[in-house]
């Protein structure tokens, strides 16, 4: 059987009444907008403004998460540019340090060869100075033995002793004239 040709069929009073099963009867109508209206009024006074304040506290709630995200991003990104900026210095102060560090190794070395071409001239003048003593010395130890062999072989050609110590200035008196002839 179809459900739209159903009919219920009730008794009222000993007649018989077809009941359509999709129209309610009119007092289920009344009393369904009755609660309905009651309901509503009800949800539209209490129900809402509790909804409404629940979803206006929720709003609020990600509109201050969204703006401490934004604050802390903020945060974040200065402190980057923080670090960034340090991290410039200590590469810019690592170039000053490397760069003092090579020029005292510049400095430094030129002040050692300074001083060991200091050190060389000294030696250098040193040894001009012993060399020079040297020769003074060989000068008049040569001078001493030319007057010693002068004598030696004077007395040898006149075969006599002579006075040795005039004899000796008077040889060393000829070499000084010699030398300084030279």
């Amino acid at each position: 059987m179809d459900v739209l040709s159903l009919v219920i069929i009730a008794t009222e009073g000993g007649a018989e009444k077809k009941v359509n099963p999709i129209v309610p009867e009119l007092n289920e109508i009344i009393w369904g907008s009755l609660s309905f209206l009651i309901l509503f009024v009800f949800i539209a006074k209490v129900g809402f403004p509790a909804i409404k304040k629940g979803m206006d506290a929720r709003a609020q709630k990600i509109r201050d998460s969204l703006d401490e995200a934004e604050e802390t991003r903020s945060e974040a990104r200065s402190i980057l540019d923080q670090y960034q900026r340090q991290l410039a210095d200590a590469k810019s102060e690592s170039a000053r340090i490397i760069e003092e560090a090579r020029q005292a190794a510049d400095k430094l070395r030129q002040d050692l060869k300074k001083q060991a071409e200091s050190e060389v001239t000294e030696i250098k003048n040193r040894a001009q100075d012993d060399i020079a003593t040297q020769v003074e010395r060989a000068k008049a130890e040569l001078q001493a033995q030319v007057a010693e062999l002068s004598i030696d072989l004077a007395e040898k050609v006149v075969e006599r002793s002579l006075d040795r110590d005039s004899n000796r200035d008077l040889i060393e008196s000829f070499i000084r004239q010699t030398g300084a002839s030279n």
